[in-house]
């Protein structure tokens, strides 16, 4: 098993990792090779425990992050998922922008078949937000699926 952590490139599992991420760290997500590409199915994570800053008054925000996704060649490793996503702690962004950079950056990271970020923000000043991303890979049949799924999204 660790000789296929070296092969992949991976250095955050199976290793004491200390939390000293103090700020947004991209460069902390690792990926590793799909055992079964040539198959369509479905990968969640859901981290009930994110937490970001407002950008304008330095609050913090929390909220539940789903992230689903149908891989290809590649997939994110889940513990540097968990370290990139506690990399928003003292990150100051909006809600909405939030969840597309997540999904952006996954997208650069594995260049999946198919990606829906959703954030579940709890209220501040008695409003919910609940933003939603998605993306399906142009010109196949997840382009079309990601059209469908935005076009009728509601929370799940």
């Amino acid at each position: 098993m660790a000789d296929d952590r070296k092969k992949e490139g991976l250095s955050a599992l199976g290793h004491s990792t200390p939390i000293t991420i103090t700020e947004y760290t991209p460069q902390v997500l690792e990926s590793f090779s799909n055992q079964h590409p040539g198959n369509d199915y479905w990968v969640r994570f859901n981290c009930p425990e994110f937490t970001t800053l407002c950008p304008i008054t330095g609050q913090p925000d929390f909220a539940e992050i789903r992230i689903s996704y149908i891989p290809d060649e590649r997939m994110v490793e889940s513990k540097s998922l968990k370290l990139y996503l506690f990399s928003f702690r003292n990150h100051g962004g909006f809600h909405e922008d939030t969840v597309n950079v997540i999904m952006k950056d996954l997208i650069a990271l594995m260049d999946p078949k198919y990606i829906e970020v959703l954030g579940i923000f709890t209220p501040r000043g008695g409003i919910s937000i609940y933003p939603y991303a998605n993306y399906g890979r142009p010109g196949t049949k997840y382009e079309t699926l990601a059209e469908t799924r935005l076009a009728s999204h509601e929370l799940a």
